[in-house]
């Protein structure tokens, strides 16, 4: 499985599109997976909540609602000075 991991990396840096269509079918098919890797993604910070719950297609709340069922640890807000900055250049950005 580590070569597979491996090779996909090096192709996705000449034909990202396949990649990322290959994973999107993988995760569609799998739906226990894509939920696996999401609460991972959020659990280690790659994510927030609202990420989360786009990526599930789920609303946020309705995402959080099901994490504090299942017990999975809720986090509001940046966890730091350089997280908040971020957060809030992305909202200067959009405006």
């Amino acid at each position: 499985v580590d070569w597979v991991l491996e090779e996909l990396k090096d192709i996705a840096r000449f034909s990202p599109d396949w990649v990322t269509e290959a994973l999107e079918d993988m995760l569609k098919a799998q739906p226990r997976l894509r939920w696996a890797l999401v609460v991972s993604a959020y659990l280690s910070g790659r994510i927030n909540l609202g990420k989360a719950a786009d990526l599930l297609g789920k609303h946020r709340l309705e995402l959080q609602e099901e994490f504090l069922a299942k017990g999975i640890p809720i986090r509001l807000g940046p966890r730091d000075e350089e997280e908040a900055k971020a957060e809030a250049a992305i909202w200067e950005w959009k405006r």
